[in-house]
């Protein structure tokens, strides 16, 4: 609590994570809240979660799509793909495609996956999927660290 009363972001939000696995979604929303206004990209994250669903809050798809935009630019590869997702869906191809080098380049295997499938269909050249291929291989061997490793191993016991 010390460090939710300094303003520590990312303690603010792991409160709302407990808050919402204890199934306290209007509380895991207001850390989410103080969280992603302290700038922490992981909580606009949730934030977008929350909306999605509907859980503490009402649904709202325009509050998606804001709080991954502030996640993406805040560096969060995930919200960056989902961005890229949405794109695909409603046909604006050329931004799904920004969107997914962008996400692949911090490390995202799933855009990875996308603009594969896009250079098949002809939508992405040869030189951007290999631009973005070494750039994704470049940030997955920058994460890479026996610690990192054992923590996986470990979270992947965690239901």
């Amino acid at each position: 609590m010390k460090r939710i009363a300094a303003n520590d972001p990312v303690a603010t939000r792991r409160k709302g994570i407990q808050q919402y696995l204890k199934g306290d979604y209007r509380s895991a929303f207001e850390y989410y809240t103080k969280a992603a206004e302290l700038g922490d990209a992981d909580a606009q994250y949730e934030l977008s979660r929350l909306y999605e669903v509907g859980k503490g809050v009402e649904k709202d798809e325009w509050k998606v799509i804001h709080c991954l935009e502030e996640a993406a630019i805040g560096g969060h590869p995930i919200a960056r793909n989902r961005l890229g997702r949405i794109e695909w869906n409603i046909g604006n191809t050329e931004r799904a495609v920004k969107h997914c080098i962008i996400a692949a380049k911090l490390g995202d295997d799933d855009s990875t996956k996308m603009l594969m499938h896009m250079f098949r269909n002809g939508q992405v050249s040869k030189d951007d999927l290999a631009s973005a291929l070494r750039a994704h291989q470049a940030a997955v061997d920058a994460t890479k660290s026996p610690q990192r490793e054992a923590i996986e191993r470990v979270e992947a016991y965690i239901p």
